[in-house]
C-alpha cells in the first residue's frame, strides 16, 4: 500500500503541474496528440524515457517492450509494436525515431543465457528470438571476451538491429529516403549515467552526454567528494 500511496501522491503532483493554472499544457493537447519523435525503449523500470529525456506529455511518442527490440517486417510480426510504430509514422508523422537501449538489460541477459521455462509460456524466449541473429554473431566473434563484454556488444548490437529493421517497413523507408524522417540509435549507461549515439559515419557509438564526473573535469571543476 505504501508503494500505492507514493503513486498517488505523485499523480497530485503532476496534477498541480499540469493543471492548476488557467492556461496549461493539457489545453493544448485535449483536442490531440502532435509529438515529433516516437521513441521505442525497454519496459526496464530503471529506463523512463520520459525521466530520462525530461519531457513533457505530449513530447514522445512511447512504444516499450521487452530489450527495445523492433520486428521486422512480416505477416506474422507481433502487431503490437508494429501497430504503434504505423500509427506514430503514418497517422502521427514524427519526425524522427530513437531506439533506445540501456546497459545491464535483462532481456538481453535473458537471449545469451537462456533458461529452460519454468511456467506454461515462454513469452520472453519467444519474443527475444528477434534478436536471436545479433546473440549469434556476438557468441561466434567475441567467443574470447568476458560474459560482461558480450553482453554489453549484444545490447549495442540489437539496437542496429532495431534501426535495420525499422526500414524493413515500406511507409517507414519511402520517408527515411525522402529525408523526412531520421532514425537514431540511443545508449543509457546505467553504471556512468551517460548517453552514447550511434554515429554513421564512424560506426561506433559515441558520448552524447558524458558521465558526470568526465562532464565536470571537461569543465574544469573539481569532483565530488
Amino acid at each position: 500500500m505504501e508503494d500505492l500511496e507514493k503513486f498517488v501522491q505523485g499523480f497530485s503532483r503532476f496534477q498541480q503541474q499540469y493543471f492548476s493554472e488557467p492556461q496549461t499544457l493539457y489545453d493544448t493537447l485535449r483536442t490531440g496528440q502532435h509529438p515529433t519523435t516516437l521513441l521505442i525503449g525497454c519496459c526496464d523500470s530503471r529506463v523512463d524515457p520520459m525521466l530520462l529525456t525530461g519531457s513533457d506529455p505530449g513530447d514522445m511518442f512511447v512504444v516499450r517492450n521487452i530489450a527495445n527490440l523492433v520486428p521486422p517486417c512480416t505477416p506474422t510480426a507481433p502487431p503490437g509494436v508494429s501497430s504503434a510504430i504505423e500509427f506514430a509514422v503514418c497517422n502521427l508523422e514524427v519526425a524522427r525515431i530513437i531506439v533506445l537501449g540501456h546497459a545491464r538489460c535483462g532481456g538481453i541477459r535473458a537471449l545469451l543465457a537462456p533458461r529452460a521455462a519454468t511456467q506454461e509460456t515462454d513469452f520472453v524466449g519467444q519474443w527475444m528470438k528477434i534478436a536471436e541473429p545479433v546473440a549469434q554473431r556476438v557468441r561466434r566473434e567475441l567467443a574470447h571476451r568476458s560474459s560482461d563484454e558480450q553482453h554489453k556488444a549484444c545490447e549495442l548490437a540489437s539496437i542496429l538491429q532495431s534501426l535495420d529493421n525499422l526500414l524493413t517497413y515500406p511507409w517507414l523507408k519511402r520517408r527515411v529516403e525522402e529525408g523526412v524522417l531520421k532514425l537514431h540509435g540511443w545508449y543509457f549507461d546505467i553504471e556512468s549515467g551517460a548517453l552514447m549515439a550511434y554515429s554513421m559515419r564512424q560506426q561506433q557509438f559515441l558520448p552524447l552526454v558524458c558521465p558526470l564526473e568526465r562532464a565536470r573535469h571537461l569543465r574544469g571543476e573539481r569532483p565530488q567528494p
